[in-house]
């Protein structure tokens, strides 16, 4: 069987119709994504090796962020370490003189016996004490005699029975409290106030026991 040709212009042999259709769909697809696909094995080999680099590149990359990210989270946990470690320097060094003092007080009193200096001394150490835990924001409350028992201020210990004050309130302080920057860190230690009962009376006991 004899082949039949279709002519270009210049004699040439043309393509066959569903090569041209498949041609003519292969063009409508790049036009649609627009990507160029390679035609040829060479270009699909270049094709790849350029994408091998990109992805071997896009991995170095995560890999050196991936470190970076590492290195940051040491070196946040070392910072955070120390800060810790010494976040309480300043307020060391401000507690030092104060033992100072009261070596100085100790050794003094045991070379004059004197009693009544040793007392002094370490009155005022303990009144520079205060000043200085007051300056961090540790501040010491003062509970009177009288005043009315505040569960979030007092924590009672005792209960004592007293007409001399109402019911509930503070009688005694056997422990002072604390608070830091307003928050109570240590509450009083007290004993409140409870009124006595009635003792019955001879004639009410005599009543009671006829009764009986």
């Amino acid at each position: 069987m004899s082949k039949v040709y279709h002519l270009y212009r210049g004699g040439m042999p043309a393509k066959k119709p569903e090569e041209v259709n498949n041609k003519m769909e292969a063009n409508e697809t790049r036009q649609d994504t627009g990507q160029e696909y390679p035609e040829s094995r060479e270009e699909l080999i270049e094709l790849l090796k350029q994408k091998e680099a990109e992805a071997k590149e896009c991995r170095e990359m995560m890999l050196r962020y991936a470190a970076e990210i590492e290195n940051l989270k040491k070196s946040f946990k070392r910072e955070k370490e120390e800060y810790f470690k010494y976040a309480l320097e300043s307020f060391m060094k401000e507690l030092l003189p104060f033992v100072d003092n009261l070596e100085r007080a100790l050794e003094a009193a045991k070379q004059t016996n004197d009693v009544k200096a040793l007392i002094e001394g370490i009155e005022l150490t303990l009144k520079g004490l205060l000043q200085t835990l007051e300056k961090f924001g540790l501040k010491q409350f003062e509970v009177a005699i009288g005043d009315a028992f505040q569960p979030e201020l007092h924590e009672a210990l005792a209960v004592e029975e007293t007409q001399e004050h109402p019911e509930g309130a503070v009688v005694r302080t056997f422990q002072k409290g604390y608070t830091l920057h307003e928050r109570v860190i240590r509450p009083a230690l007290v004993a409140v106030a409870k009124k006595p009962q009635e003792k019955e009376t001879s004639g009410d006991a005599g009543e009671a026991q006829n009764n009986s």
